[in-house]
């Protein structure tokens, strides 16, 4: 029904394809930024010399709050991503058997099958990447907990073995988060010089 009312404002299934991977691509930008954001104040905290530890868990918090967040985002926008590749494959795969013209067909078949595997590599990525912010968000509600249970000195300085382990599996989610971001931005370009070439 949501695709029928955009198709009579003239929003095709893959321009709405195309917003909602770049608002996909969006939301991984900022997830990506928030993670590192946490990953500072964690750093910082390993640091710590004194002063307000309730302020500093209160921060950590906030912080690990913002990155549940952000994940919720970009799993609900990859969702939303699907489901309009869904639709739009769906539609097209019906819409091969209209054509008169067999080599009209063969071409449109031959787009279709490359628009799939493009698509597939981006989900594959945007998926891939999804599921390296839970190891990472355990890690921190984990460290956050701790350190609400322990809001001394002495549980600010067990963090700081955990704080290299952390940052690992932070640059490794960065860098799958980066891969599935750069294919998104070829996506949407391929989408659009596809459009255009119409």
């Amino acid at each position: 029904m949501e695709y029928a009312v955009r198709e009579s404002f003239g929003q095709q299934k893959w321009e709405l394809l195309v917003d909602r991977v770049e608002a996909a691509q969006e939301s991984q930008e900022e997830a990506k930024a928030q993670f590192v954001s946490a990953l500072e104040q964690f750093k910082a905290l390993t640091g710590f010399d004194g002063g307000d530890l309730e302020r500093t868990y209160t921060t950590l918090k906030r912080e690990l709050e913002i990155s549940e967040d952000r994940a919720r985002d970009v799993r609900k926008r990859i969702a939303a991503v699907e489901d309009v590749a869904e639709a739009l494959f769906a539609e097209w795969e019906r819409e091969l058997g209209e054509y008169y013209s067999e080599e009209k067909r063969r071409s449109s078949e031959r787009s279709l099958r490359a628009t799939r595997q493009a698509y597939e590599r981006l989900a594959g990525l945007m998926h891939s990447a999804e599921q390296r912010m839970e190891p990472v968000l355990r890690a921190f509600r984990d460290q956050v907990l701790y350190l609400k249970h322990m809001l001394n000195a002495r549980a600010v300085a067990s963090l700081e073995g955990v704080s290299g382990d952390l940052e690992r599996e932070v640059d490794v989610l960065i860098a799958e988060m980066e891969r599935a971001i750069a294919e998104a931005a070829r996506f949407v370009e391929a989408m659009r010089l596809a459009e255009s070439g119409r």
